[in-house]
Order: C-alpha cells, then sequence, then structure tokens
C-alpha cells in the first residue's frame, strides 16, 4: 500500500554501505522492504565485497526477515537471488536481487572494452561500432538489470567507493547516516524523497 501511495518508484535500487561493518539483519530488512513496496529490482554493494563473499549468509537472513516482517503474507512476495551463473533466469519473478563487489565496477568496464578490442581484432567488429548501448551489452555484472533509478548510500564517506560507475550517470542518490539499525521510517522517507524529486536526465 506504501508503494502504491507514491508517485513514482524506481523500478532498480541500489543499497550501498561504506561503513566498515555490514549488518546482514539491516541489510535483509532493507531489501525485504524493497520487495514489499513494489521494487522490482535490487543490488546491494558493500566496497569489501563482504556481502558477496557471504551471500548464503545474507540470502538466509532476507528469508528469515521475509518471515517476520512479513507474517502470514511473505509467500505472495518472492525474491530471486541472481548470481552471476544464472543472470538469465531472473526476470520472471517478483524481486530480483544482485550482490555486487568493485569488481562488478571497474573491472567490468575493462573486461568489457577487452572483449570489444578483441571483437575488432578478429574483424567481428569496426571501433565505430562502440557506442552506449554495445557497452552495456559487454558488462557482465548488469546483466538483465536496468540502470539503477535510486541509490540508497549508507555511511560517513562521500562517495559511492566504485558501484557501479557507469550505470548511475542518471541516478538519484539519497545519502543516510548508517544501515544499521535503520527503521522503515527512514527507508520510505527517502522513497518519498525520490518520488518528488524532478528528474532532469542530465539537461
Amino acid at each position: 500500500a506504501d508503494g502504491r501511495a507514491l508517485q513514482k518508484l524506481p523500478v532498480h535500487m541500489g543499497l550501498v554501505v561504506t561503513e566498515e561493518e555490514p549488518s546482514y539483519a539491516d541489510m535483509a530488512s532493507l531489501v525485504v522492504w524493497c520487495m514489499a513496496v513494489g521494487i522490482s529490482y535490487v543490488s546491494v554493494y558493500d566496497h569489501n565485497g563482504i556481502f558477496k563473499r557471504n551471500n548464503s549468509r545474507l540470502m538466509d537472513e532476507i528469508l528469515k526477515q521475509q518471515q517476520e516482517l512479513l507474517g502470514v503474507d511473505y509467500s505472495k512476495y518472492t525474491v530471486e537471488f541472481a548470481n552471476q551463473d544464472k543472470a538469465n533466469q531472473v526476470l520472471n519473478c517478483q524481486s530480483t536481487l544482485k550482490v555486487l563487489s568493485p569488481e562488478d565496477g571497474k573491472a567490468d568496464i575493462v573486461k568489457a572494452a577487452r572483449n570489444f578490442c578483441q571483437l575488432v581484432a578478429q574483424q567481428q567488429r569496426t571501433y565505430t561500432d562502440l557506442d552506449v548501448n554495445v557497452l552495456d551489452n559487454l558488462l557482465s555484472s548488469t546483466n538483465g538489470f536496468p540502470d539503477p533509478d535510486l541509490v540508497l548510500k549508507f555511511g560517513p564517506v562521500d562517495s559511492t567507493l566504485g558501484f557501479l560507475p557507469w550505470h548511475i550517470r542518471l541516478t538519484e542518490i539519497i545519502s543516510l547516516p548508517s544501515h544499521l539499525n535503520i527503521s522503515y521510517e527512514d527507508f520510505f522517507s527517502a522513497l518519498h524523497h525520490y518520488a518528488a524529486c524532478e528528474q532532469r536526465w542530465g539537461k
């Protein structure tokens, strides 16, 4: 109901933790709240890659929080955990989650550039073919995901610390002091702020 009450809702939300000690329970709450308000794609990122290395622990916490926060309704909300090797299976469920680390940012762009150069060397492409859409298709870390509409950045650092540098050129970024013990009210207030902002798409 809260999601329907907003003027607009992000299709893809990034949750970026710049703090040194990430909390699985608090991040799981944020993911479940995203699912409950109707956000289709969620990316979780921390600059040390802790969530990605321990993604099964995060998924267990999300499933637990689903049952605790949504009660008897929890089975209505499904989440697909989109690992890189299952990226083609993520489009037919209610919410899709990707857990990202710095290797999915600049390193992915470098890999895409190398792949394109190899295609040119093999004469399968020419250098004039390179444009935004071609590069988007060569990037593997966000395969099947639209660019983020909104990023919630948690922590004192005034930077997204390498979160998808290619994809956030038109993204609205809202900073919050911490993801630790974050309340639903803080989360919904950020969504309300996003719904009220006028996006000029770089104009």
